[in-house]
């Protein structure tokens, strides 16, 4: 470095500038081949498997141009005649300014790689941010976009990420538990009834739906009552229309074929399944 230094030092003002410019040049091919490498690099099909991993490439590859592009300024300035600490002093007053124009960018910058790091979720995880529920499509520096069950993009800016709320698979389970009588004949029919209205409930509400409605067996509790249970997936937060519209057809279809019918002898309950993370996020979290 002491070689080279003395070595513009022996150059006329001219020589220096040139070199400087020659230098700068130098900088921009590298960068436009850093560039071209990483852009490769994050098209490879390794990197598609991994946000993250784009993410990260770009993030690096970022920096490491904003660096050199304000070394190579800066010396240019140097051999201009222009004192470095000047120039420091300047970028750093100027840096200060936007900075202070610029926090919510900051912050989501931030907060997008606090994300990364820490692992809060993953492409294709259902989760609930801000108010938000969707599947995540992708994340970077300064926005989360969700796919939410309308099949509408919600960008999400990173500053707003405050709490997350995860579901690992992928949707909540909803029970419907209908009541049946003790009479064989009508416990029949209104089970044939109620296998058909459920059948028929992903045509009436499909945007409520992760998986086609289920109805299980028969149950019957110690105290000898008797009731089918119909099984939901559905999107976190979208469970209105069956404890509301839904649980009333069934009630009424039950009065049609028992007068006597009470509302309560229908119940909509929602229960957490047990969960067993895949072996490569279990080695992750140990």
């Amino acid at each position: 470095m002491s070689a080279l230094s003395q070595a513009l030092q022996d150059l006329s003002s001219t020589e220096r500038v040139v070199v400087a410019l020659v230098g700068v040049v130098c900088v921009h091919l590298f960068v436009r081949l850093l560039r071209h490498g990483s852009t490769r690099v994050m098209r490879s099909q390794v990197a598609r498997r991994s946000t993250k991993a784009v993410t990260l490439i770009s993030l690096i590859s970022s920096s490491i141009v904003f660096a050199l592009y304000f070394a190579a300024f800066g010396f240019v300035l140097t051999e201009s005649g222009v004192p470095l600490s000047t120039y420091v002093a300047s970028a750093s007053i100027i840096g200060l300014a936007v900075a202070f124009g610029s926090q919510g960018i900051v912050q989501d910058v931030v907060s997008g790689v606090t994300i990364i790091f820490t692992d809060l979720f993953d492409i294709g995880d259902v989760i609930e941010v801000s108010g938000q529920v969707g599947v995540v499509e992708r994340f970077g520096m300064r926005f989360t976009v969700l796919r939410n069950p309308l099949g509408a993009e919600v960008f999400v800016p990173n500053r707003s990420i405050v709490n997350v709320i995860c579901y690992p698979r992928g949707y909540v389970r909803c029970f419907v538990d209908f009541s049946l009588p003790e009479d064989k004949e009508l416990a029949e029919r209104m089970e044939a009834e109620v296998r058909v209205m459920t059948e028929a409930a992903i045509e009436q509400y499909p945007g409520i739906f992760r998986a086609a409605p289920e109805v299980l067996d028969r149950l019957t509790t110690r105290a000898g009552r008797s009731f089918l249970r119909m099984k939901f997936r559905i999107w976190p937060g979208r469970g209105a229309p069956l404890e509301g519209p839904f649980r009333q057809e069934l009630i009424q279809v039950a009065k049609r074929i028992q007068p006597d019918y009470a509302d309560w002898m229908v119940a909509v309950n929602f229960e957490v399944e047990r969960y067993t993370p895949p072996r490569s996020r279990r080695v992750m979290q140990d």
